[in-house]
């Protein structure tokens, strides 16, 4: 039955950023199609909330406290998944965000502001594939889904940390993909479009009415996308990018940051 190359019974996913949002989505999903979790994330009382979520679906969730920008962190965290599970079956690279640099000047980034994007969005993706590879090739298995973006293939005005950070993850999936499928793990990346979680972001991407279908994503959209790749019916899947953005970049990729005067300019014709 094709449902059964679905079912992760009995495997282990760590996921980064689990605390909230998409991690914690992806989190219950995985969940709900078998998989123990281990919920990394810095704040407790959210990793805890996560953790209640996965727990009524009849798994287990082991909570690591996790800064995803300090690589030893990262080792800890795959040593802790280990010394519980035994194992490392599915790693979700999803910590991440945006900055406190929006609308500024490219000469008014500092270093440390450049180096804390570019920390927050592609070296701890970096860390956390260094930290599980090892016990990945030692099992000749695994799965690791890195999360992009669509800033990531795009350019967006007065964004350089975030959007260079996710273009890494793309390059960063596709070698590991070449690099490590011979030990039988498949390396993708999901790249989510506008999955806004306040309402300024709201209200920044105009509620989603540029996008094709019309609306912004919703969070429990990403889930079932985590649960196929972390799955065997993704087996022969490896180094791609899944983009799930309600057709936003359907159009062509071009730089973001200008709307449409008029959506009604376009007549169909005859």
């Amino acid at each position: 039955m094709i449902l059964d190359a679905l079912k992760l019974d009995g495997k282990v996913a760590i996921v980064t950023g689990a605390g909230r949002g998409l991690g914690r989505a992806m989190a219950v999903r995985l969940a709900d199609a078998g998989a123990d979790i281990v919920a990394a994330a810095r704040t407790q009382s959210q990793l805890d909330e996560t953790a209640d979520a996965v727990k009524r679906t009849g798994r287990k969730c082991l909570i690591v406290a996790t800064d995803v920008t300090i690589s030893a962190q990262l080792n800890a965290l795959a040593a802790a998944t280990v010394k519980q599970f035994g194992k490392i079956d599915i790693l979700v690279n999803n910590a991440g965000g945006g900055d406190d640099t929006a609308g500024k000047q490219l000469p008014e980034i500092t270093d440390d502001e450049w180096r804390r994007g570019i920390d927050t969005n592609l070296s701890s993706q970096f860390y956390g594939c260094r930290a599980v590879i090892a016990q990945m090739v030692k099992q000749n298995r695994g799965k690791i889904i890195n999360i992009a973006s669509g800033y990531g293939l795009r350019g967006g005005k007065h964004n350089f940390m975030y959007a260079c950070a996710k273009g890494g993850a793309i390059q960063l999936t596709r070698s590991m993909a070449v690099t490590y499928a011979q030990f039988n793990i498949q390396t993708n990346c999901i790249v989510p479009g506008v999955f806004p979680h306040n309402e300024a972001a709201m209200q920044f991407f105009k509620g989603g009415k540029f996008i094709p279908i019309g609306r912004v994503g919703q969070d429990s959209e990403l889930g079932p996308l985590a649960v196929f790749l972390a799955s065997d019916a993704s087996n022969h899947i490896n180094g791609e990018l899944i983009v799930i953005d309600g057709g936003g970049l359907a159009g062509g990729i071009a730089p973001t940051g200008v709307s449409p005067a008029n959506t009604n300019q376009l007549a169909v014709e005859k």
